[in-house]
């Protein structure tokens, strides 16, 4: 599994908003949203059409996530740092309504809308200003780098404070005959806990879904208390299944 995590995270903005951009290196093209790929110069039908990969992404986004907006929306207030309140509002604004039918369906007046809606403006200036201030900053000063926390984490605190260097280091310890080879123990910290299963799941393909058994399977190879090993991918959201257990996924 690619580490979408990190790709999407160091993405320019620009790449973010469309939902997916192009790698050179494997000449393809990734949704940032889902992981899937779609290679240059192989053609895709969606119907009775026709489309070279980069259109088809486009198509893709369409398809399967209805827009880039509405995933991104859709992310917990952790990751976008949005309000309830500032949630159903952005919705509101993108359905392009008057702010006379908003503040209907918002119970309030025509000017609190309106004031609502400056102050989201606002909100963006201060956002880009802050994006300068932190690219500036990373220029001047050897800032450490920190692991980049996936989108799916039930809660985000200082247990995902993880730098890469201590990534590396949790990584070697805890998996001392290669990356590939089984974990050699379960760390006691949180912190230890989220670097390897951070690790472990790329270990699974992230287009794919599993039964419990191919899950207990291929978790049996990396650790023997397989049981408690999924009950943590689970429980930190790397992990995902159906109610009834029938099938497992990756969350992206």
């Amino acid at each position: 599994m690619t580490d979408l995590v990190d790709l999407f995270w160091n993405s320019p903005v620009e790449d973010i908003m469309k939902g997916f951009k192009y790698l050179k290196t494997s000449e393809e093209y990734i949704c940032l949203l889902c992981g899937e790929k779609f290679v240059q110069g192989i053609i895709y039908q969606d119907g009775d059409q026709l489309y070279d990969a980069g259109k088809y992404a486009e198509i893709h986004i369409a398809l399967k996530h209805t827009s880039v907006f509405d995933y991104l929306i859709g992310l917990d207030k952790k990751i976008t740092g949005l309000t309830d309140h500032q949630r159903k509002l952005l919705i509101l604004f993108k359905l392009g309504l008057k702010d006379s039918e908003m503040a209907k369906e918002m119970d309030c007046t025509n000017s609190t809308i309106r004031n609502h809606r400056f102050s989201l403006y606002e909100k963006e200036k201060q956002a880009k200003i802050f994006l300068a201030i932190m690219g500036l900053l990373s220029k001047n000063t050897e800032a450490d780098s920190f692991l980049n926390i996936h989108r799916t984490a039930k809660s985000i605190d200082e247990r995902y404070a993880i730098t890469q260097e201590e990534y590396g280091e949790l990584l070697k310890r805890y998996f001392p005959k290669g990356l590939d080879g089984p974990l050699m123990r379960m760390p006691l910290k949180q912190k230890g806990k989220i670097a390897i299963l951070k690790h472990i799941i790329t270990r699974f393909d992230s287009q794919k879904k599993y039964t419990e058994k191919e899950i207990n399977e291929l978790l049996k190879n990396i650790y023997s208390d397989y049981i408690t090993l999924r009950r943590y991918l689970i429980d930190y959201g790397f992990l995902n299944r159906y109610t009834d257990g029938s099938m497992y996924w990756v969350e992206v």
